[in-house]
């Protein structure tokens, strides 16, 4: 059981639940156009969505710490990723994003929602629930861009960390067979996190002003729906 397939376990597992939670709600509101939802399950949806997505942040930057230290220290890697450590680390994401998405869930939970009571989106996202509450927003706002800059950022700033680190050793190695498969033992996963934190900035770091709504939800249905769609099919094909 090599620490790569064991985080590959933990993230084929995010996913589906990822999905499931999104999928046959929105199947619903399209086919049998159910298109109501009580503010409990909207809450609930919010809260496994941003936590699932949360988690899947830190699992790729600790398959990216994978990454590096095989490539980059490649004899000392059986002694440096040892089961226990992995075991840690991917306990760590799990709790810490449950954790943090359960503050902005219950802060929200405390908004008073009126107006038309319509979401512009096919899930429950931060965005819109924000947009129905009556009460004063900031605390929420701020609180929510601290905790999910927090998730995001940080693990992408160590995801391009580990790969500087990992292309200036791919470029020290003599052309030939050894830089080709050094490549190859992280391209699947550099595919992945393209994939997803692409997707990810489009939707929610482009400016309102540069984006319209529908521009918005295409990019969630990218990631929330066809990444997990592809990642298998991306990882079978590498392995």
């Amino acid at each position: 059981h090599q620490p790569m397939f064991f985080l590959l376990v933990n993230l084929s597992f995010l996913e589906i639940w990822y999905t499931t939670n999104i999928v046959p709600k929105m199947l619903l509101i399209i086919i049998a156009e159910q298109k109501s939802i009580s503010v409990a399950g909207c809450l609930a949806q919010f809260y496994f969505f941003g936590s699932l997505a949360a988690t899947e942040c830190l699992l790729l930057a600790v398959m990216s710490y994978d990454r590096y230290l095989a490539i980059c220290q490649p004899l000392h890697y059986p002694f440096l990723m040892t089961g226990p450590l992995c075991i840690r680390l991917a306990a760590s994401s799990w709790l810490c994003c449950f954790l943090l998405t359960a503050i902005t869930m219950v802060l929200l939970s405390r908004q008073t929602f009126c107006g038309p009571n319509e979401i512009d989106h096919f899930f429950c996202d931060f965005t819109p629930l924000v947009h129905l509450s009556c009460m004063d927003t900031s605390l929420t706002e701020t609180i929510a861009y601290a905790t999910s800059s927090a998730v995001t950022l940080v693990p992408f700033l160590l995801i391009t960390a580990s790969y500087s680190c990992i292309l200036a050793a791919i470029l020290r190695i003599p052309p030939g067979t050894g830089r080709q498969k050094a490549f190859s033992t992280c391209s699947s996963h550099l595919t992945m996190v393209t994939m997803f934190y692409g997707t990810l900035i489009a939707t929610y770091l482009v400016p309102s002003a540069n984006s319209s709504q529908l521009l918005r939800k295409g990019s969630s249905l990218l990631y929330t729906i066809l990444t997990p769609m592809f990642n298998p099919i991306i990882y079978r094909m590498r392995t």
